[in-house]
C-alpha cells in the first residue's frame, strides 16, 4: 500500500506535466515513447536540482543506468555476504545461499550433473533480470527491461554462451554434427542440406524470441501501471487533490507476479538452449 500511495504521489505529473513525462520515459523530444511513471532523475530535473545538460545525459542512458544500478547492487550484495561468510550464518548470510540452494535444485531438475557447472550464469541471470524488472514498479524507478536494446543485450548473450557451450563440450565436429542434425544414414546425410539450415535458422531465432517476449510483457506492464495511475489522478483532480485513486495497486501486485514470471521464462528457455547443446547420452 505505501507502494502505491508513493506511486500516486510521484506520479501526478502524469495529468500536468504530461509533456515533459513523453520525454522522460525516454519518447524522444517530441514525447513519442510509451507512458511511464517518472523516474529519480526526470523528477529532480523538473525541481531543478538537476542541470538540463546532465539531465539530457541520464534521459539519453536511463537504461543502461539502471541496468548498472542493478549489476551494482547485486555485487556489493555478493561481495558483502562472501566476505562476511561464517559457519553460523546471519540472517543475510542464509536468505543468499537459499536462494542460491533453491536456483541450484531448479536448474538440477533440468540440467542434472552439470547444473553445478551452470548454476552461477543462470542464477545470475534470473536475479539480474528479475531486479531489472522490479525497477519499474518501484517510485522513482525505470525498469531496464523496457529497452529492446537490454533485453537484445541479454538475448544475445545466452546466444553466444550457449554457442560456445556447445563448441566447448561436443568439440567443432560434434557442434556441426550436432547442426547437422547427427545425420548416421545415407537418407540423413540426404536430409543435411534441408535441417542445416532450418537449425541455424532456429538458433538464429531463439535470442529474437527472448528479447521480444520479456520487452514486450514487461513495457506492456509498466505502460498499464502508469495509466492507472494518471486516471486515478484524473479521477480526484476536480478536488485539487494532491494524490489520486490507488487504482494502480491490483496491476503492483499483477506486475510483481508477471515480472517473476518473465525472469522465470527466459531463465527456462536459456536453461533449455543450453541442455540442448550438451552431451545428449548425458542426460537420458
Amino acid at each position: 500500500m505505501t507502494a502505491s500511495v508513493l506511486s500516486n504521489i510521484i506520479g501526478i505529473g502524469l495529468v500536468r506535466w504530461t509533456p515533459y513525462l513523453s520525454v522522460a520515459a525516454g519518447g524522444g523530444e517530441h514525447g513519442s515513447g510509451p507512458p511511464h511513471l517518472p523516474n529519480v532523475f526526470s523528477l529532480l530535473y523538473h525541481y531543478g536540482v538537476m542541470p538540463e545538460s546532465i539531465y539530457h545525459f541520464t534521459n539519453e542512458w536511463i537504461n543502461v543506468i539502471y541496468a548498472f544500478f542493478t549489476a551494482i547492487i547485486m555485487s556489493v550484495i555478493a561481495i558483502r555476504i562472501y566476505s562476511r561468510r561464517k559457519m553460523i550464518p546471519d540472517k543475510g548470510q542464509n536468505l543468499v545461499e537459499m536462494l542460491v540452494e533453491s536456483m541450484y535444485n531448479f536448474f538440477y531438475s533440468i540440467l542434472g550433473e552439470d547444473a553445478k557447472r551452470y548454476t552461477p550464469f543462470l542464477g545470475t541471470l534470473f536475479f539480474y533480470i528479475l531486479f531489472n524488472n522490479f525497477w519499474g514498479l518501484i517510485p522513482g524507478g525505470h525498469s531496464p527491461s523496457t529497452s529492446i536494446n537490454i533485453t537484445a543485450s541479454l538475448a544475445i548473450l545466452v546466444f553466444l554462451y550457449a554457442q560456445y557451450t556447445g563448441v566447448q563440450r561436443l568439440g567443432i565436429v560434434g557442434y556441426l554434427d550436432h547442426l547437422a542434425g547427427q545425420p548416421r544414414s545415407v537418407i540423413t546425410w540426404c536430409l543435411v542440406p534441408l535441417l542445416l539450415p532450418i537449425h541455424i535458422i532456429g538458433e538464429l531465432a531463439k535470442p529474437f524470441s527472448l528479447a521480444v517476449r520479456l520487452f514486450g510483457n514487461i513495457t506492456g506492464e509498466d505502460v498499464l501501471v502508469a495509466a492507472f495511475v494518471g486516471l486515478g489522478i484524473t479521477a480526484l483532480s476536480f478536488m485539487h487533490s494532491p494524490i489520486g485513486l490507488p487504482l494502480n495497486v491490483p496491476f503492483i501486485l499483477l506486475g510483481l507476479m508477471l515480472s517473476t514470471i518473465q525472469a522465470l521464462v527466459f531463465t527456462i528457455l536459456s536453461t533449455i538452449y543450453i541442455l540442448l547443446m550438451l552431451p545428449h547420452e548425458e542426460h537420458h
